[in-house]
């Protein structure tokens, strides 16, 4: 017997392994976004993120190869709003410096297409994916290509007047690549385990509630962090737990007080903390209920993960915070808020209730 999942996606009379080798190829592609993240989290800490001021989705693929093209990126540079009120003087070596960042993030986005869209096509002409699961890629697709739109709309709003871009718009490119992220994530694993292996457990439940509330939380703190990136919050208040002595900052949500969330930087990186502190619980809590419930070797080790990375989590957070935004400890700490929310989807999946398949299925 197998699961409804497996029949969804299954072709009638292909063997597993075709589901076991298209798992794989989304596993790898889910691993591509999280390093693309990563990259973008860097691209943005070095500054670097308004070094390209043009957006050629096709010829963008190569970068200056001769004198005269850099001396042309560069001059487009050199009217852009962060050379005039940041970076003014910088030299071409300089330029350089910070170009190959955005490059890299920017080549990286078109690489994710390529590694997509050609096994896409393999598979497809091979027919070894279903008739229900085909439509699923083409969204997760063109789900990829509309991150990179949006990754240039949030680059514009840096090149107008104030060379900053939108933290709205960078919260949006953020959310954007970890809902491909999970629908990647979420797609390969329905399709190398369809068959849930969760023992009769009553209280599997409310352990259930609690995977799923810190899901909730540890997606409301990303979000949070993505305002607390855009916004340069983490170079203030760099103590912890207090924040100027105290452990409300003075001025906390001024008004109007339905923005300061968003725009204040003492309210951003307070629900930050909170936020961060109260997912740190609710995991806590979930990994110890875990403990007293039957769960099968696989389940049990996610649990497990889980609880080791939400406490890496917290401290790389906190060490970035004291240390007033290392890029190499900032770029850990987004690339570890990855990394549980990975742990997190994953243990949901492994505690979802088993179903059966109907006869001779």
């Amino acid at each position: 017997m197998v699961s409804q999942t497996a029949q969804q996606f299954e072709m009638p009379g292909r063997a597993a392994g075709n589901n076991r080798a298209i798992a794989a190829w989304l596993f790898t592609m889910a691993a591509m976004v999280l390093v693309m993240v990563s990259i973008g989290g860097i691209t943005r800490l070095t500054g670097s993120g308004l070094s390209i001021v043009e957006w050629r989705p096709l010829m963008g693929f190569l970068p200056p190869l001769s004198d005269g093209e850099w001396a042309r990126v560069f001059a487009l540079y050199q009217a852009s709003p962060q050379y005039q009120e940041v970076n003014t003087g910088i030299s071409l070596s300089g330029f350089k410096a910070i170009f190959w960042w955005e490059y890299i993030h920017r080549l990286w986005g078109r690489l994710i297409g390529i590694v997509f869209f050609l096994p896409f096509l393999w598979f497809l002409l091979r027919r070894q994916i279903g008739l229900s699961l085909a439509p699923r890629l083409v969204v997760l697709f063109i789900l990829g290509g509309a991150q990179g739109v949006l990754g240039w709309y949030m680059v514009q709003s840096g090149l107008v007047d104030i060379p900053e871009v939108s933290q709205y718009r960078l919260a949006a490119h953020l959310v954007a690549a970890l809902v491909l992220y999970v629908a990647l994530l979420w797609t390969a694993l329905q399709l190398r385990h369809p068959v849930p292996e969760t023992t009769p457990d009553r209280r599997l439940a409310g352990m259930r509630t609690l995977a799923i509330t810190t899901l909730v939380l540890v997606a409301v703190t990303i979000v949070s962090g993505a305002f607390v990136a855009g916004t340069d919050a983490g170079l203030a208040y760099n103590t912890f737990p207090l924040m100027d002595g105290v452990l409300v900052p003075a001025g906390y949500l001024p008004a109007p007080f339905y923005v300061s969330p968003f725009e204040d930087i003492a309210t951003i990186q307070f629900h930050h903390r909170v936020l961060a502190i109260v997912s740190l619980v609710v995991a806590i809590a979930t990994w110890w209920r875990s403990r007293w419930i039957v769960l099968v070797q696989r389940a049990r080790r996610v649990a497990n993960a889980l609880m080791i990375i939400v406490c890496l989590q917290v401290a790389l957070g906190i060490s970035t915070l004291v240390l007033v935004v290392p890029v190499s400890l900032a770029a850990a700490h987004q690339a570890g808020a990855v990394l549980l929310l990975t742990a997190t989807l994953w243990l949901i999946y492994e505690l979802r209730e088993p179903r059966r398949a109907p006869a001779n299925a």
